[in-house]
Parts: structure tokens; sequence; C-alpha cells
């Protein structure tokens, strides 16, 4: 698993960047094999924003900057309290899957590979996670966005419910 760290700065937000996964995959024709470099990158700014994208090119570099563009577009916010989730839940994609709990203050990040990249630059600080099924990087990357994407905040939660935040705990 490569990684580089890059900072950037756009419209005054800074997001740091990962390289995940740098895959060299081959094209066999008539006069032999063509190489092209496929680039798994997450992007987060450590504050509840977090994204992920691929691109693919003939040069690391090059690759590495699509993924860049494409996980920029690709942002999600995550919502937090006290530096952990709000709640357990669970992201499924293909044959990946995660389970995801909150933890307690001084914990840390209990997390292996791409989800502990993705916890990272979030902004997470304590969480427990396990990695279930299939172990390829996409997939779990996906799996992770997927349960992070179905938290829901206690506030968002009174409000559909029509009653304080007080009376839901």
């Amino acid at each position: 698993m490569a990684e580089k760290v890059f900072e950037k700065q756009e419209e005054q937000v800074v997001f740091e960047e990962k390289v995940v996964a740098l895959n060299r995959v081959t094209k066999v024709v008539k006069g032999g094999r063509r190489f092209r470099f496929a680039a798994l990158v997450v992007v987060g700014n450590k504050q509840g924003q977090v994204g992920f994208g691929t691109g693919k090119a003939t040069e690391v570099p090059e690759a590495i900057k699509k993924a860049v563009e494409a996980a920029k577009k690709n942002l999600i916010t995550v919502p937090m309290t006290n530096a952990t989730i709000p709640h357990s839940t669970e992201g499924i994609y293909g044959a990946g899957h995660i389970v995801m709990k909150p933890a307690s203050a001084g914990t840390g990040i209990k997390a292996g590979g791409a989800a502990r990249i993705i916890f990272e630059l979030a902004g997470i600080n304590d969480i427990l996670s396990k990695s279930l099924g299939s172990r390829t990087e996409v997939n779990v990357v996906r799996a992770t966005f997927a349960g992070l994407e179905s938290l829901r905040t206690p506030e968002s939660v009174a409000a559909l419910r029509g009653i304080s935040v007080d009376q839901l705990v």
C-alpha cells in the first residue's frame, strides 16, 4: 500500500490526499503489452469532509492527479460527536462489508488498511471497525463510504421524530 500526502489549497479549504492503492494494469495487444496505472486516492480536510476517487493513466502522477480530481467531486460530510461517530453502523458494497462502532475518547483508530486512511482524513479520532468479506481496497473504501453515508446525527433523528434531543436520549 503506497501512500503519499499532498496539501493543496482550494477555496480556503485544505485537503490532504493519500494514495490507498496503485495498480499496474496490462492490456495485451498485437505488438505486446500496454501498461497503465490505476490509482485509488482518498482526500479529506480532517473536519468531517472526505471523498475518494479513482484514476487511470499511462503515468503514475497523471493517474494520481485524475483520482484526486474525481475524489474532490465525490465529497461527503461525516457527522461526528466528540471525534467519533454518533452510532454503530455497517457498510456493504459488493462482497466488502465493514462494521463501525463509536469508541470512547483516547481509544484511537482501531481499523486496518484503507478504512484507517478514510477515518484519519475525515477527522475521526476514536473508532472501532472490522472489515469482513472482500479485502480489496476499492471494495473496502466503497463499503466504508456506504457506512459513513448512512450515519445520522441525534439532531436529525429528533427532527424526523418531531421530538427534542433531550427526549431522544
